[in-house]
């Protein structure tokens, strides 16, 4: 790696004040007419010019200024004795234009959806923002002037916001296409359009580089894109080539601010869900199934009856909600959802978030090598949550330490509760760890607690080892540990072939 490191950066509004400044370089295309020359069939399906397109679809797509009051620099505050020869200096600091507020200015890109004036954008291209005023592509039949925009509601998980604008006549909008359909495949045409670096409308073409790219959000499934795609664009659609949005221009990978030809676009199947919800409710309301999980890795799946694979979601834990009232519990692998095999975490909590609240939803898990059918009633994340996992009250047990798998294991006591910073009154703490043991090396550390293993829950050293036996006596390899750090929970795989 080098000192120059790359970093994601939201392709952030161009503030007032900037200019954009490079080189404009040629270069050579004698290479690229050689290599169409030798592949006739594929060039055949090359656009022979975006034109039309731009044309059909430049209308809908618009240009935003926001305007933000910013707090100006504070003068000295005091008082001056009548003729001092300070008075002077001190009143002139105190009338100091810079004293008082003044606006900052941004720009980025959206596009109408809709003919009564609906406009999707991006919400760091709004966020905190006074003042909002849409301009229009210039165009017969095109709003002249700038509109004032109303805010109708922001999601920061996937970074979209919805704006209204009002005018006498029916706008020009475009619509949202499939983004997993043909026409969003990789090497697939596509088509950029809004405000780089604050010039003003512009174009842009690629293709589509790599599809289903996550970046930092829970929900995150962007299309990558190596068409231009620079600060002032955020919010601007991505087209592809029948002049449907598959995608809103999000961010891009840069290290130094740049377009370098990876650029990210928010695919349309997450924003589509989420603009009709904030049209609707002026906020998301996404499908919660009220459990914790983390992904199976391979070493765990000879530890879990029935598994064949490592695929599915397993269960860390079950506070009172949805999945809680379905008969769900720790240690059950979900395997389909609503119909869809589950892959891995992230296309479970996915599906969940863009399935409707209060939705009977079939779900089917894997337990002690049986697989079992639930009906599970979602519930709504954004009022559920962040209350599912009451803090308990821990209490002391009695005093007894074990050195097993390279773990020195002692029941909960107030020291200890003292000491780690631990919020359960169940388990087994991990006081010490051998460094070369297995143990050490998928990352268990001193102050994690152990609540079950072999998924039955642990009480005692005494319980831990029957477990073990357990484990052997059933010809078991590994023994999988139900392992909380700071009331977080994960699964691990430790093989009981060390002693």
């Amino acid at each position: 790696m080098t000192s120059q490191a790359l970093a994601i950066e939201h392709s952030w509004s161009h503030r007032s004040g900037q200019m954009a400044k490079g080189l404009i370089t040629a270069l050579a295309l004698g290479g690229a007419l050689a290599m169409a020359q030798a592949t006739p069939a594929f060039a055949q399906e090359r656009p022979a010019t975006f034109a039309d397109l731009a044309e059909l679809v430049s209308p809908s797509v618009v240009n935003i200024t926001t305007s933000t009051v910013v707090a100006g620099r504070t003068g000295p505050q005091g008082i001056v004795p009548e003729g001092s020869p300070f008075e002077d200096f001190f009143n002139d600091l105190e009338n100091d234009p810079r004293d008082e507020q003044r606006r900052s200015s941004a720009l980025g890109s959206g596009f109408v959806i809709s003919a009564d004036g609906y406009i999707v954008t991006n919400n760091h291209v709004i966020e905190g923002a006074d003042e909002i005023e849409i301009e229009f592509f210039p165009g017969e039949g095109q709003p002249s002037e700038l509109l004032e925009a109303e805010l109708v509601g922001t999601d920061p998980n996937t970074d979209i916001a919805v704006l209204k604008v009002e005018y006498e006549d029916p706008l020009e909008f475009v619509a949202f296409g499939d983004s997993n359909a043909v026409g969003s495949r990789v090497g697939d045409w596509v088509m950029a359009m809004g405000n780089p670096l604050g010039q003003g409308f512009s174009v842009s073409a690629g293709i589509v580089s790599a599809r289903n790219r996550a970046l930092q959000g829970t929900y995150d499934d962007y299309i990558q894109t190596d068409a231009a795609i620079n600060r002032g664009n955020s919010g601007g659609p991505l087209f592809n080539m029948d002049g449907d949005v598959i995608g809103v221009n999000t961010a891009i990978l840069s290290p130094n601010g740049g377009s370098i030809g990876i650029g990210f676009a928010m695919s349309s199947e997450v924003v589509t869900n989420v603009v009709d919800q904030l049209i609707e409710f002026g906020e998301t309301r996404r499908g919660w199934l009220g459990v914790r999980i983390q992904d199976v890795t391979p070493d765990m799946v000879e530890a879990i009856d029935g598994l064949a694979e490592a695929r599915g979601a397993l269960v860390t834990d079950v506070p009172a909600g949805p999945a809680e009232d379905a008969g769900m519990v720790s240690g059950d692998v979900i395997t389909v959802f609503d119909g869809v095999a589950i892959e891995n975490t992230r296309e479970l909590v996915k599906i969940v978030g863009n399935s409707p609240v209060g939705k009977e939803v079939p779900v089917t898990v894997l337990r002690n090598g049986d697989e079992s059918d639930l009906i599970v009633v979602l519930g709504r994340r954004e009022t559920s949550e962040a209350v599912a996992f009451p803090e308990e009250t821990p209490e002391e047990e009695a005093p007894e330490e074990a050195n097993i798998l390279g773990l020195t294991l002692s029941p909960i006591t107030d020291e200890l509760i003292e000491q780690f910073s631990i919020s359960s009154d169940e388990g087994l703490v991990i006081t010490a760890i051998d460094p070369d043991s297995e143990a050490a090396s998928k990352g268990l550390v001193e102050g994690d607690l152990i609540t079950e293993a072999g998924q039955q829950k642990v009480a005692s050293v005494e319980d831990f080892e029957t477990r073990i036996t357990e484990a052997r006596d059933a010809g078991r390899k590994s023994l999988l540990l139900l392992v909380r750090r700071g009331g977080d929970p994960r699964f691990v795989a430790l093989s009981l072939e060390e002693e």
